[in-house]
């Protein structure tokens, strides 16, 4: 699979998640603990194979894009903090809804940045085959991908 259809898929998966979170009953407690467990490892997951893989080939492949690549990590920095405290919040604390708000807005801005500004300059430098390879690699790569927010290597700069 294309690396880019891979962390778009991704991108779904977690929308996905975030609307059953909204739809959820402010004391659906049980429901929405499910709900965030699951953004937490899809996120964290996520967040490792752009930084250690994809991040490192598209900014050799794309060098205009480093800017990106820069604003990217750091917004990650701050989902991966907001997905720690979050894994550790009962769900019955009145900021715990808030602080899922903010953390989707947050995904959401980035997500909207690379699909629609960075991710056609990816695969303008990159190409097809060179995208498939580095799809494979990704999906290796998350075999293997921590589920723990803080040792995503963000977390740590």
């Amino acid at each position: 699979m294309d690396a880019i259809v891979l962390l778009r898929d991704d991108h779904k998966t977690v929308e996905k998640l975030f609307k059953a979170f909204e739809k959820a009953d402010d004391e659906a407690h049980t429901e929405k603990r499910k709900i965030v467990d699951r953004v937490i490892e899809e996120l964290t997951v996520h967040a490792v194979i752009e930084e250690e893989v994809f991040y490192p080939a598209a900014r050799e492949a794309a060098p205009d894009t480093t800017d990106h690549v820069l604003e990217s990590v750091e917004e990650h920095h701050v989902v991966v903090w907001m997905l720690s405290e979050l894994a550790g919040m009962d769900p019955a604390d009145e900021r715990f809804d808030a602080k899922m708000t903010v953390l989707m807005e947050n995904v959401r801005h980035h997500v909207e940045e690379e699909e629609k500004d960075w991710f056609p300059e990816v695969r303008k430098a990159m190409g097809r085959n060179r995208l498939v390879e580095l799809g494979e690699r990704l999906e290796e790569a998350k075999k293997s991908a921590t589920r723990d927010p803080l040792e995503v290597p963000s977390a740590t700069k």
